[in-house]
């Protein structure tokens, strides 16, 4: 090969590596992570928002898995979760044990919370220190962390 010839095909290797190289930092491909995180935050909020339709539905000590006439703690969780694909366990304590452990201050929204101890309620965290759950005479209903409930959390749980 004429020393002429390789000059001229080394100069457009060159440049074409140069062009790819160049396209790939100006176009540059979302990592795993990031879409992880991002289809995880749509879930939770879609999560919240079938949550949210059951405000004010009453609390029923031991309610039946799958009914929406009455809830406990654990049953409205499992059944929210469930409409969105995620099968949960049908008690709180045992709802405590799946999922990743996370601190409360890296709680996200769609994580869910638990109190007492022994564990004996579970709330979904909604975000800005608000939890939705279902408790007593109000029914499901949202609650603040800033007050009594936030005193009582014993675990977070991340299942998203």
């Amino acid at each position: 090969m004429k020393p002429a010839k390789f000059g001229k095909i080394l100069i457009s290797v060159s440049l074409s590596v140069s062009f790819l190289m160049s396209a790939s930092v100006m176009m540059p491909l979302q990592p795993a992570s990031a879409a992880s995180a991002t289809a995880s935050s749509a879930k939770a909020k879609s999560i919240i928002a079938t949550g949210k339709k059951y405000m004010g539905v009453p609390y029923k000590f031991g309610a039946k898995s799958g009914i929406t006439s009455a809830f406990d703690c654990s049953s409205f969780v499992q059944y929210v979760y469930k409409k969105h694909g995620i099968k949960l366990p049908r008690t709180s304590k045992q709802q405590s044990k799946v999922g990743q452990k996370v601190s409360k201050s890296q709680m996200k929204p769609g994580d869910l919370v638990f109190f007492y101890s022994p564990v004996h309620h579970v709330a979904i965290y909604i975000g800005d220190g608000k939890i939705l759950h279902t408790y007593g005479k109000p029914g499901v209903t949202i609650s603040s962390l800033d007050g009594k409930w936030g005193k009582r959390i014993t675990g977070i749980r991340r299942v998203l």
